[in-house]
Protein backbone atom coordinates (compact mmCIF):
# COMPACT_ATOMS: atom_id res chain seq x y z
CA UNK A 1 0.00 0.00 0.00
CA UNK A 2 1.59 2.92 -0.83
CA UNK A 3 0.37 5.86 1.37
CA UNK A 4 0.38 9.60 0.67
CA UNK A 5 -0.15 12.97 2.81
CA UNK A 6 -2.36 15.80 2.01
CA UNK A 7 -1.44 19.04 4.01
CA UNK A 8 -4.74 21.23 3.59
CA UNK A 9 -4.70 24.87 3.15
CA UNK A 10 -1.90 26.00 5.86
CA UNK A 11 -1.77 29.71 4.54
CA UNK A 12 -1.62 32.77 6.06
CA UNK A 13 -5.42 33.79 5.88
CA UNK A 14 -5.83 30.61 8.28
CA UNK A 15 -3.41 31.42 10.46
CA UNK A 16 -3.07 34.04 13.65
CA UNK A 17 -3.23 37.46 12.10
CA UNK A 18 -5.14 36.37 8.91
CA UNK A 19 -8.87 37.32 7.93
CA UNK A 20 -9.70 33.72 8.64
CA UNK A 21 -7.60 33.07 11.78
CA UNK A 22 -7.63 29.56 13.39
CA UNK A 23 -6.50 29.29 16.60
CA UNK A 24 -3.55 27.24 16.63
CA UNK A 25 -2.92 27.21 13.05
CA UNK A 26 0.44 28.71 13.29
CA UNK A 27 1.51 25.93 15.35
CA UNK A 28 0.18 23.50 13.21
CA UNK A 29 2.04 25.25 10.37
CA UNK A 30 5.55 24.86 11.82
CA UNK A 31 4.52 21.27 13.25
CA UNK A 32 3.44 19.82 9.98
CA UNK A 33 6.90 21.29 8.63
CA UNK A 34 8.57 19.50 10.78
CA UNK A 35 6.58 16.30 10.00
CA UNK A 36 7.43 16.41 6.31
CA UNK A 37 10.80 17.62 6.81
CA UNK A 38 11.52 14.87 9.50
CA UNK A 39 12.14 11.71 9.53
CA UNK A 40 8.49 10.41 9.57
CA UNK A 41 8.56 11.99 5.79
CA UNK A 42 9.72 8.41 4.72
CA UNK A 43 5.84 6.60 5.23
CA UNK A 44 4.99 8.85 2.19
CA UNK A 45 5.45 7.86 -0.93
CA UNK A 46 4.20 10.80 -1.91
CA UNK A 47 3.88 14.43 -0.18
CA UNK A 48 0.71 16.97 -1.57
CA UNK A 49 -0.20 20.50 -0.49
CA UNK A 50 -4.16 22.08 -0.85
CA UNK A 51 -4.17 25.44 -1.88
CA UNK A 52 -7.68 27.82 -1.37
CA UNK A 53 -7.13 29.92 -4.57
CA UNK A 54 -10.10 32.14 -4.68
CA UNK A 55 -11.01 34.61 -7.95
CA UNK A 56 -14.75 35.17 -7.25
CA UNK A 57 -16.27 32.28 -5.11
CA UNK A 58 -19.82 33.73 -5.15
CA UNK A 59 -21.82 33.54 -1.65
CA UNK A 60 -18.47 31.92 0.11
CA UNK A 61 -17.40 35.47 0.90
CA UNK A 62 -20.07 37.26 2.67
CA UNK A 63 -19.99 40.71 4.74
CA UNK A 64 -22.47 38.83 7.50
CA UNK A 65 -20.47 35.41 7.38
CA UNK A 66 -21.78 32.65 9.23
CA UNK A 67 -18.55 30.57 9.64
CA UNK A 68 -20.05 27.47 8.22
CA UNK A 69 -20.83 27.91 4.98
CA UNK A 70 -19.80 31.80 4.30
CA UNK A 71 -16.63 33.66 5.16
CA UNK A 72 -15.12 36.95 5.49
CA UNK A 73 -13.05 37.12 2.28
CA UNK A 74 -9.78 35.19 1.92
CA UNK A 75 -7.16 33.68 -0.17
CA UNK A 76 -7.39 35.75 -2.35
CA UNK A 77 -5.46 34.86 -5.71
CA UNK A 78 -1.99 37.35 -5.51
CA UNK A 79 -2.98 38.29 -1.88
CA UNK A 80 -0.31 37.57 0.77
CA UNK A 81 -2.98 35.82 2.89
CA UNK A 82 -3.25 33.22 0.38
CA UNK A 83 0.50 32.19 0.65
CA UNK A 84 1.27 29.29 2.38
CA UNK A 85 2.28 30.12 6.16
CA UNK A 86 6.08 31.04 6.55
CA UNK A 87 6.64 28.40 8.95
CA UNK A 88 5.52 25.78 6.06
CA UNK A 89 6.69 27.99 3.16
CA UNK A 90 10.26 26.68 3.46
CA UNK A 91 8.96 23.04 3.42
CA UNK A 92 7.18 23.56 0.29
CA UNK A 93 10.20 25.74 -1.50
CA UNK A 94 12.86 22.77 0.08
CA UNK A 95 10.66 20.22 -2.09
CA UNK A 96 9.30 18.64 1.08
CA UNK A 97 5.72 18.65 -0.59
CA UNK A 98 5.51 16.97 -4.31
CA UNK A 99 3.05 18.98 -5.99
CA UNK A 100 0.28 21.92 -4.66
CA UNK A 101 -3.26 21.56 -5.91
CA UNK A 102 -5.47 24.99 -5.92
CA UNK A 103 -9.47 24.86 -5.33
CA UNK A 104 -11.93 27.39 -5.31
CA UNK A 105 -11.23 30.17 -8.05
CA UNK A 106 -14.84 30.72 -8.83
CA UNK A 107 -16.89 28.28 -5.86
CA UNK A 108 -16.42 27.70 -1.93
CA UNK A 109 -14.57 23.91 -3.07
CA UNK A 110 -13.85 22.77 0.61
CA UNK A 111 -12.01 19.59 -0.92
CA UNK A 112 -8.66 19.24 -2.12
CA UNK A 113 -10.23 16.83 -4.28
CA UNK A 114 -11.40 19.83 -5.99
CA UNK A 115 -8.35 21.07 -6.90
CA UNK A 116 -5.76 21.17 -9.86
CA UNK A 117 -2.00 21.27 -9.96
CA UNK A 118 -0.90 23.99 -13.11
CA UNK A 119 -0.84 21.41 -15.28
CA UNK A 120 -5.01 21.05 -14.40
CA UNK A 121 -4.60 17.24 -13.43
CA UNK A 122 -6.73 16.37 -10.10
CA UNK A 123 -5.81 15.60 -6.98
CA UNK A 124 -7.06 11.66 -7.22
CA UNK A 125 -6.28 11.77 -10.88
CA UNK A 126 -2.53 12.86 -9.53
CA UNK A 127 -2.75 10.41 -6.37
CA UNK A 128 -3.51 7.47 -8.71
CA UNK A 129 -0.80 7.74 -11.10
CA UNK A 130 1.88 7.77 -8.03
CA UNK A 131 0.55 4.38 -7.14
CA UNK A 132 -1.09 5.87 -4.32
CA UNK A 133 -4.16 3.77 -2.69
CA UNK A 134 -3.66 5.20 0.56
CA UNK A 135 -4.01 9.22 2.49
CA UNK A 136 -3.36 10.44 5.47
CA UNK A 137 -4.90 14.11 5.61
CA UNK A 138 -3.68 17.16 8.13
CA UNK A 139 -3.61 20.56 8.03
CA UNK A 140 -6.58 23.65 8.49
CA UNK A 141 -9.62 23.21 9.28
CA UNK A 142 -9.99 19.71 11.00
CA UNK A 143 -14.39 21.04 10.92
CA UNK A 144 -14.47 22.34 7.29
CA UNK A 145 -11.89 21.74 4.46
CA UNK A 146 -9.64 18.89 6.40
CA UNK A 147 -13.15 17.22 6.84
CA UNK A 148 -13.89 18.02 3.04
CA UNK A 149 -11.19 16.61 1.62
CA UNK A 150 -11.01 13.28 3.70
CA UNK A 151 -14.51 12.39 3.07
CA UNK A 152 -14.07 12.93 -1.01
CA UNK A 153 -10.75 11.06 -0.33
CA UNK A 154 -12.96 8.06 0.90
CA UNK A 155 -14.99 8.95 -1.91
CA UNK A 156 -12.73 8.40 -4.58
CA UNK A 157 -11.37 4.41 -2.74
CA UNK A 158 -8.48 5.77 -0.73
CA UNK A 159 -7.82 3.99 2.56
CA UNK A 160 -7.89 7.39 4.70
CA UNK A 161 -6.76 8.68 8.35
CA UNK A 162 -6.87 11.86 9.44
CA UNK A 163 -3.96 12.86 11.99
CA UNK A 164 -5.57 15.04 14.51
CA UNK A 165 -2.47 16.31 16.21
CA UNK A 166 -1.61 18.23 12.86
CA UNK A 167 -5.31 19.21 12.51
CA UNK A 168 -6.55 23.13 13.80
CA UNK A 169 -10.67 23.54 13.91
CA UNK A 170 -13.12 26.57 14.19
CA UNK A 171 -14.99 25.66 16.93
CA UNK A 172 -15.66 22.65 19.47
CA UNK A 173 -19.39 22.15 17.88
CA UNK A 174 -18.14 21.94 14.49
CA UNK A 175 -14.96 19.54 15.44
CA UNK A 176 -17.23 16.94 17.14
CA UNK A 177 -19.98 16.82 14.60
CA UNK A 178 -17.08 17.32 11.96
CA UNK A 179 -15.07 13.90 13.75
CA UNK A 180 -18.47 11.64 14.15
CA UNK A 181 -19.07 12.07 10.14
CA UNK A 182 -15.61 10.98 9.29
CA UNK A 183 -15.78 8.02 11.83
CA UNK A 184 -18.95 7.41 10.25
CA UNK A 185 -17.81 7.24 6.62
CA UNK A 186 -14.78 4.80 7.82
CA UNK A 187 -11.72 7.45 7.86
CA UNK A 188 -9.39 6.45 10.66
CA UNK A 189 -8.58 9.28 13.52
CA UNK A 190 -5.71 9.60 15.29
CA UNK A 191 -4.62 11.68 17.87
CA UNK A 192 -6.49 14.86 19.35
CA UNK A 193 -7.50 17.65 17.13
CA UNK A 194 -6.29 21.45 18.48
CA UNK A 195 -9.41 23.86 18.83
CA UNK A 196 -8.48 27.56 20.17
CA UNK A 197 -10.51 30.85 19.82
CA UNK A 198 -9.35 32.62 16.52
Amino acid sequence: MARALIVVDVQKDFCEGGSVPVGGGADRARAIAELVQGPEREGWARVVATRDHHIDPGPHFSAQPDFRESFPVHCVVGSEGGEFHPSFAPAVDAGAVDEVFFKGAHSASKSGFEGFAADGTRLADWLRGQGVDAVDVVGIATDHCVKATALDAVKAGFATRVLLDYTAGVATDTTVTALGELRQAGVDLTGTPVVLAG
